[in-house]
């Protein structure tokens, strides 16, 4: 409720270098007071009412139809999945300081970002860059790269836009790279005989999910009935802090948080939409591969737009292989440290580079 001894000029106009405190005490003697904060969702003034909802609307209006920031979503409401892991894969051979793999594609924009969360946590990264300029240059990353991941016990697959997303899609360029056969046999052994992890996070998740790394824990040629990730169906980029639930901690990349733990964590991405059959959905939480959901200021998994930016079907951000060592998932993660966003609170810090390091030393 507006003081009435403000004239529109007051409630209009500007004013430079104010600032508007709300306070508990009404004594305060500083300051102007301009209005009360009341339980009623109305600005009012001299007898008139206005609904914050009828603000919003004509705020938001204006621009709707060029800038959309909203969506109607028409499927069911998602719910909470819940899955406690009894047990979770463990190495063969213990390792005390892991060694990381992270590839560079031509538009990979978060491998410094990435490399400094590894390197905090206690493991090792090696940044390679991939040479696209020759057919020479893309074999010799071939060989290179197939050399170091003999020698890796993980794989990180960073954000970015390879190739800038085109043509039509993104992770073109990283699945074509991961298919050669020379890679794809070293993924074989990484995950099959050497009991590696491996994770992707956006553009990587994009890229896992279209090898079939998640969720079937192997490179298979993906159809029609496979899930994907798609185009928000807002259609535009989406770059936003969101808030997600630990609905299954049966990976080891999520072994040191709790089923229904609440982390913050920094979206940017064009393609985040994740999208299967109901069918499969039900069988991915029932096997607890649905890692990670979208969810509300309550904890509830949701389909509004502003807490799951991308319209993800049943709320999902992650996704795992079945025995859980490949992790993919939109959020990013990695971008975590101190004095990072001050003014948006919430947890940020998923544990997950700190539980890869954990799942190797034991």
């Amino acid at each position: 409720t507006c003081s009435d001894d403000l004239s529109t000029s007051d409630l209009f106009g500007y004013a430079y270098a104010s600032f508007l405190v709300e306070v508990s005490d009404p004594t305060v003697s500083q300051g102007r007071e301009i209005g009360r904060v009341t339980g009623d969702p109305v600005i009012a003034y001299r007898g008139e009412r206005v609904s914050l909802d009828d603000l919003l609307a004509g705020y938001e209006d204006k621009l709707e139809s060029v800038f959309p920031c909203n969506i109607a979503h028409k499927g069911k409401t998602p719910v909470n999945f819940t899955f406690e892991a009894k047990e979770r894969p463990a190495p063969a051979v213990r390792v005390a300081r892991p060694r990381v793999l992270i590839p560079v594609f031509p538009g990979t924009n978060c491998e410094y970002d990435s490399a400094k969360a590894i390197r905090d946590a206690g493991a090792e990264p090696e940044i390679i860059v991939l040479n696209n300029l020759t057919p020479d240059g893309v074999a010799r990353s071939v060989e290179r790269f197939a050399k170091s991941l003999r020698e890796s016990q993980i794989v990180f697959v960073p954000g970015g836009f390879s190739g800038g997303d085109e043509p039509d899609g993104s992770g073109k360029f990283i699945t074509a790279f991961f298919r050669s056969p020379a890679i794809r046999e070293e993924v074989g052994n990484l995950l099959d005989r050497r009991d590696g992890l491996m994770c992707g996070i956006c553009n990587g998740f994009q890229a896992l999910i279209k090898l079939g790394l998640v969720p079937y824990g192997k490179i298979v040629d993906t159809d029609e009935n496979c899930p994907t990730l798609t185009f928000n169906t807002i259609g535009r980029h989406q770059s936003r802090i969101v808030r997600t639930r630990i609905a299954s901690n049966k990976s080891p990349w999520l072994s040191l948080v709790s089923v229904g733990d609440i982390v913050s964590v920094p979206i940017s991405h064009g393609e985040g939409r994740f999208y299967c059959d109901d069918a499969l959905i039900e069988k991915l939480a029932a096997n607890g591969q649905i890692a990670t959901q979208y969810v509300d200021l309550d904890g509830n998994a949701t389909n509004d737009v502003r807490f799951n930016p991308n319209d993800s079907a049943a709320a999902v951000e992650g996704i795992t292989s079945p025995d859980g060592r490949v992790f993919g998932k939109m959020g990013h993660s990695e971008r975590i440290g101190s004095g990072l966003y001050k003014n948006v609170p919430g947890n940020y810090d998923l544990r997950l580079f700190e539980a890869a390091v954990k799942y190797f030393k034991g």
